[in-house]
């Protein structure tokens, strides 16, 4: 009886081992790809995180806001100059009436310049000068002395020559506009009175730098036009004393040419 029942027992065993199996395979199989989902879903989230990098404290900090300006900072850092100081010297002329009143003659100044980046300066300057005065009459004369002096605020642009040739890369060009508070004083002979006039003058120039002593120093040459408008440059030349009129106006603007030496900081 026994015996009979043991196949069947063994059958039944081997079936409920198998149901079982196959439920856990099947409860296996339902989970998984769940699980797995969630953890794509995770991983994908974090990486579609929209995190504003300014508030990340771990975040690299840069204070330009394109590569465009920090690389023309560091371009100005190691190749620009900060200040330069120079001394000017040359020629003083004068044009239309005042070419006939005063003489050409030697000028001379200092300057201190302020750069702003590579193509940008600001200059500070004075240049001064004296120069023969002489007007006439077919009986009689007058003559002396008269002395000019330029206080000038300038603003200067320099070109970019990077894509020059060699050597000529080296020449910075540039032009130059601005004011200049301007004094004038005659000094008579036979008067022990000396007369001073102020006006305000504008400037227009040119001019070139070429760098020496590794860019420690340069030297350099430049041309500027001064446009004067004195109140008595539409009236005529009196004399105080005789009372004579010389028939001259002293009307014309001045003109510099000057060489340049100065060192870069």
């Amino acid at each position: 009886m026994i015996r009979k029942f043991l196949p069947r027992l063994a059958i039944a065993g081997f079936q409920r081992s198998l149901c079982l199996s196959a439920l856990c395979f099947l409860l296996v199989a339902i989970c998984s790809p769940h699980a797995h989902a969630q953890d794509l879903n995770r991983h994908y989230l974090l990486a579609q995180a929209d995190v504003d990098d300014s508030y990340d404290p771990f975040s690299d900090y840069s204070e330009f806001d394109e590569a465009s300006d920090e690389e023309a900072d560091i371009d100005f850092f190691r190749h620009g100059r900060f200040l330069s100081f120079g001394f000017a010297f040359g020629l003083r002329g004068f044009t239309d009436e005042l070419s006939r009143l005063y003489s050409s003659g030697p000028a001379y100044g200092l300057y201190l310049s302020y750069f702003f980046d590579m193509r940008m300066a600001m200059e500070l300057g004075f240049n001064t000068g004296d120069h023969d005065f002489q007007a006439s009459t077919s009986t009689e004369s007058l003559s002396g002395n008269v002395s000019m002096t330029f206080i000038h605020l300038n603003l200067k642009y320099y070109f970019n020559t990077q894509n020059m040739k060699r050597g000529l890369s080296d020449i910075n060009p540039y032009v130059l506009g601005g004011f200049s508070q301007v004094y004038r004083t005659y000094t008579i002979e036979g008067s022990d009175v000396a007369s001073r006039e102020s006006t305000v003058g504008m400037n227009f120039g040119l001019g070139v730098e070429v760098p020496i002593m590794r860019k420690k120093a340069y030297v350099g040459a430049q041309a500027v036009y001064h446009y004067i408008n004195f109140k008595d440059e539409n009236a005529n030349i009196v004399n105080q004393t005789t009372g004579v009129d010389y028939g001259v106006k002293p009307r014309g603007d001045a003109f510099d040419v000057l060489a340049l030496i100065g060192l870069s900081f």
